[in-house]
């Protein structure tokens, strides 16, 4: 295989991941032993997960996350220089997409080296594909604020946005608060935008679902500690699908 950084899509989910990842994905990862992974102990279980056939004593991994400091980055990049290909892990769904691995990717153009983005799923195409909002404009923000009365300006700022452009608009919360969340999009959102919640993707537990608020007020599902993305917008906007 050509020496180059290969982003690696995980599983979202700790499933079977042969209905999820293209079988060409094995071949590729057991030709690497060079790996940059945000979490070892799970980067190693989905290996195994995905048809590792190579000894993992045998792997080497690097540390690379949001800490990671810009002066180990070349250390990761050093196996190309022998040759040999290495693979970028993110912790969940696809790389360098609310990753720490686009560190290691803008160091990568930096030198020179090939990068080669592989299939994969990823959770935020996913929740927009299955909402029924608008898919010809969308914004990912990220994670909301913490604190409650940030959190509802920045609410009632996408709301807006919504308004005004018709972008969906897409984010999450660290699991533990995504009942706070959802509470505060319930009571913020007025119609006729609409919430999306988007679920456990790819798992059997898998749920999306976009309703109006008051809907919502009589559904209340169970978020706590479950992996989500978030949604709000209207309906498909004018314009040809891609």
């Amino acid at each position: 295989m050509k020496p180059a950084l290969y982003l690696i899509p995980a599983d979202i989910g700790t499933e079977s991941t042969e209905t999820i990842l293209p079988p060409a994905h094995r071949e590729v990862i057991n030709a690497i032993h060079h790996f940059a992974v945000e979490n070892v102990r799970s980067a190693r279980r989905f290996l195994k997960r995905a048809g590792l056939e190579t000894a993992i004593d045998d792997l080497t991994f690097f540390d690379l996350d949001k800490r990671t400091p810009p002066e180990d980055l070349p250390a990761m990049l050093a196996p190309l220089k022998a040759g040999k290909p290495v693979g970028l892990l993110s912790e969940a769904g696809v790389p360098c997409v609310a990753d720490p691995g686009a560190l290691l990717v803008e160091a990568a153009h930096k030198a020179g080296v090939k990068v080669v983005p592989m299939v994969g799923p990823s959770s935020l195409l996913l929740a927009l594909m299955g909402s029924g909002m608008n898919g010809q404009q969308f914004a990912f923000r990220g994670y909301v604020p913490r604190e409650p009365g940030d959190r509802v300006r920045w609410i009632k700022d996408a709301v807006q946005r919504v308004r005004k452009t018709g972008e969906t608009q897409l984010f999450m919360d660290t699991p533990y608060r995504n009942d706070k969340l959802m509470a505060d999009l319930v009571k913020h959102v007025p119609d006729p935008v609409k919430i999306c919640v988007a679920v456990d993707l790819t798992l059997e537990s898998e749920m999306i679902h976009s309703a109006p608020a008051q809907v919502w007020k009589k559904r209340k599902p169970q978020l706590h500690k479950r992996p989500a993305l978030f949604l709000i917008g209207t309906g498909y906007q004018s314009g040809q699908a891609t």
